[in-house]
Protein backbone atom coordinates (compact mmCIF):
# COMPACT_ATOMS: atom_id res chain seq x y z
CA UNK A 1 0.00 0.00 0.00
CA UNK A 2 2.71 2.36 0.97
CA UNK A 3 4.17 1.75 -2.55
CA UNK A 4 1.18 2.44 -4.14
CA UNK A 5 0.82 6.15 -2.66
CA UNK A 6 4.55 6.62 -3.36
CA UNK A 7 3.55 6.16 -6.81
CA UNK A 8 0.61 8.12 -6.99
CA UNK A 9 2.48 10.98 -5.53
CA UNK A 10 4.76 10.99 -8.01
CA UNK A 11 2.82 10.58 -11.14
CA UNK A 12 1.04 13.26 -9.34
CA UNK A 13 4.51 14.92 -9.56
CA UNK A 14 5.26 14.46 -12.89
CA UNK A 15 1.43 15.93 -13.96
CA UNK A 16 1.63 19.13 -12.05
CA UNK A 17 5.40 19.61 -13.60
CA UNK A 18 3.93 18.98 -16.93
CA UNK A 19 1.50 21.09 -16.44
CA UNK A 20 3.55 24.02 -15.24
CA UNK A 21 5.60 23.84 -17.78
CA UNK A 22 3.16 23.68 -20.15
CA UNK A 23 1.00 27.07 -18.33
CA UNK A 24 4.79 28.85 -19.06
CA UNK A 25 4.88 27.63 -22.44
CA UNK A 26 1.90 28.73 -23.70
CA UNK A 27 2.64 32.64 -21.64
CA UNK A 28 5.17 32.93 -23.31
CA UNK A 29 3.91 32.00 -26.59
CA UNK A 30 2.33 35.19 -28.97
CA UNK A 31 -0.45 36.62 -28.39
CA UNK A 32 -2.84 38.66 -29.78
CA UNK A 33 -5.82 41.29 -28.49
CA UNK A 34 -8.34 43.21 -30.13
CA UNK A 35 -11.12 46.14 -29.94
CA UNK A 36 -10.77 48.40 -26.69
CA UNK A 37 -7.98 46.69 -24.90
CA UNK A 38 -6.22 46.73 -28.30
CA UNK A 39 -6.67 50.43 -28.60
CA UNK A 40 -6.02 51.07 -24.95
CA UNK A 41 -2.83 49.11 -25.21
CA UNK A 42 -1.82 51.15 -28.46
CA UNK A 43 -3.50 54.62 -26.63
CA UNK A 44 -0.71 54.44 -23.81
CA UNK A 45 2.16 53.61 -25.87
CA UNK A 46 1.71 55.89 -28.84
CA UNK A 47 3.04 58.73 -27.03
CA UNK A 48 6.59 57.45 -26.12
CA UNK A 49 6.70 55.52 -29.51
CA UNK A 50 8.49 57.18 -32.87
CA UNK A 51 4.85 57.52 -35.12
CA UNK A 52 4.74 61.28 -36.74
CA UNK A 53 2.82 63.86 -34.53
CA UNK A 54 -0.07 63.86 -36.68
CA UNK A 55 -0.52 60.07 -35.74
CA UNK A 56 0.93 60.58 -32.43
CA UNK A 57 -2.35 62.83 -31.74
CA UNK A 58 -5.34 60.63 -34.05
CA UNK A 59 -4.26 57.50 -31.38
CA UNK A 60 -4.62 60.01 -28.30
CA UNK A 61 -8.22 61.22 -30.23
CA UNK A 62 -9.48 57.46 -30.64
CA UNK A 63 -8.17 56.84 -26.72
CA UNK A 64 -10.21 59.79 -25.71
CA UNK A 65 -13.34 59.25 -27.16
CA UNK A 66 -12.93 61.08 -30.54
CA UNK A 67 -13.27 58.61 -33.66
CA UNK A 68 -13.42 61.88 -35.88
CA UNK A 69 -9.54 62.17 -37.10
CA UNK A 70 -8.16 63.32 -40.30
CA UNK A 71 -6.14 60.53 -41.24
CA UNK A 72 -7.50 57.57 -43.27
CA UNK A 73 -4.31 55.12 -43.71
CA UNK A 74 -3.57 52.69 -41.12
CA UNK A 75 -1.45 53.80 -38.00
CA UNK A 76 0.81 51.19 -36.66
CA UNK A 77 2.30 51.56 -33.04
CA UNK A 78 5.36 49.32 -32.17
CA UNK A 79 7.59 49.05 -29.11
CA UNK A 80 10.09 46.65 -29.08
CA UNK A 81 9.75 45.75 -25.12
CA UNK A 82 7.44 47.43 -22.67
CA UNK A 83 8.79 46.17 -19.09
CA UNK A 84 6.93 47.49 -16.07
CA UNK A 85 7.43 47.48 -12.76
CA UNK A 86 6.22 48.14 -9.08
CA UNK A 87 7.51 47.63 -5.88
CA UNK A 88 5.46 45.63 -3.15
CA UNK A 89 7.67 46.84 -0.32
CA UNK A 90 8.53 50.43 -1.54
CA UNK A 91 5.05 51.05 -2.55
CA UNK A 92 5.41 54.32 -3.88
CA UNK A 93 7.69 53.05 -6.30
CA UNK A 94 6.30 52.24 -10.01
CA UNK A 95 8.18 52.99 -13.37
CA UNK A 96 8.40 51.56 -17.01
CA UNK A 97 10.57 51.18 -19.73
CA UNK A 98 9.65 51.44 -23.39
CA UNK A 99 12.01 50.80 -25.86
CA UNK A 100 11.66 51.65 -29.46
CA UNK A 101 15.11 50.54 -31.82
CA UNK A 102 17.72 51.97 -30.01
CA UNK A 103 16.06 54.42 -28.28
CA UNK A 104 14.36 53.89 -24.49
CA UNK A 105 11.98 55.83 -22.63
CA UNK A 106 11.64 55.73 -18.27
CA UNK A 107 8.08 56.82 -17.27
CA UNK A 108 7.23 57.10 -13.49
CA UNK A 109 4.09 57.27 -11.11
CA UNK A 110 0.61 57.78 -12.75
CA UNK A 111 1.87 57.31 -16.30
CA UNK A 112 3.43 53.67 -15.48
CA UNK A 113 0.57 52.92 -13.13
CA UNK A 114 -1.86 53.56 -16.51
CA UNK A 115 0.93 51.42 -18.08
CA UNK A 116 1.45 49.07 -16.23
CA UNK A 117 -1.99 48.12 -15.73
CA UNK A 118 -3.11 47.98 -19.36
CA UNK A 119 -0.70 45.95 -19.96
CA UNK A 120 -2.00 43.38 -17.51
CA UNK A 121 -5.62 44.14 -18.87
CA UNK A 122 -4.13 43.03 -22.14
CA UNK A 123 -3.78 39.23 -20.70
CA UNK A 124 0.21 39.59 -19.88
CA UNK A 125 0.81 37.48 -16.80
CA UNK A 126 2.62 39.20 -14.21
CA UNK A 127 5.77 37.95 -12.37
CA UNK A 128 7.93 38.81 -9.55
CA UNK A 129 11.01 38.41 -7.97
CA UNK A 130 12.87 40.05 -4.68
CA UNK A 131 9.96 42.46 -3.82
CA UNK A 132 9.33 43.68 -7.49
CA UNK A 133 6.18 43.03 -9.39
CA UNK A 134 7.03 43.00 -13.09
CA UNK A 135 4.48 43.27 -16.47
CA UNK A 136 6.43 42.97 -19.52
CA UNK A 137 5.90 42.23 -23.49
CA UNK A 138 7.87 42.37 -26.65
CA UNK A 139 7.41 42.64 -30.18
CA UNK A 140 4.47 44.99 -29.51
CA UNK A 141 2.36 45.66 -33.50
CA UNK A 142 -0.83 47.58 -32.86
CA UNK A 143 -2.64 48.62 -35.95
CA UNK A 144 -5.33 51.31 -35.84
CA UNK A 145 -7.73 51.59 -38.88
CA UNK A 146 -9.22 54.72 -38.78
CA UNK A 147 -11.89 54.36 -40.98
CA UNK A 148 -13.26 50.75 -39.22
CA UNK A 149 -12.80 52.66 -35.55
CA UNK A 150 -14.85 55.88 -37.22
CA UNK A 151 -18.19 53.11 -37.72
CA UNK A 152 -18.18 52.61 -33.86
CA UNK A 153 -19.04 48.72 -34.39
CA UNK A 154 -15.74 47.61 -32.27
CA UNK A 155 -13.58 46.91 -34.46
CA UNK A 156 -10.38 48.98 -35.98
CA UNK A 157 -7.88 48.35 -33.68
CA UNK A 158 -5.60 44.95 -33.43
CA UNK A 159 -2.69 44.78 -31.31
CA UNK A 160 0.41 41.81 -31.27
CA UNK A 161 2.92 40.84 -28.93
CA UNK A 162 5.06 38.24 -27.08
CA UNK A 163 4.48 38.34 -23.30
CA UNK A 164 7.52 38.93 -21.11
CA UNK A 165 11.01 40.21 -22.52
Amino acid sequence: MRLGMGMALARLTILACSLSLAASAASAAPATISGSVALALAGVVAPYSQLPAKEKKAVAAFFNGDSHVPITKKITVIADKVVCRASNVDITSRSCELSFGSKTRTVKGSTANAIYATVALAGVPGDGAAGTIYEALSKLSCTLDPKVIEDKAGGGADCGFEPGN
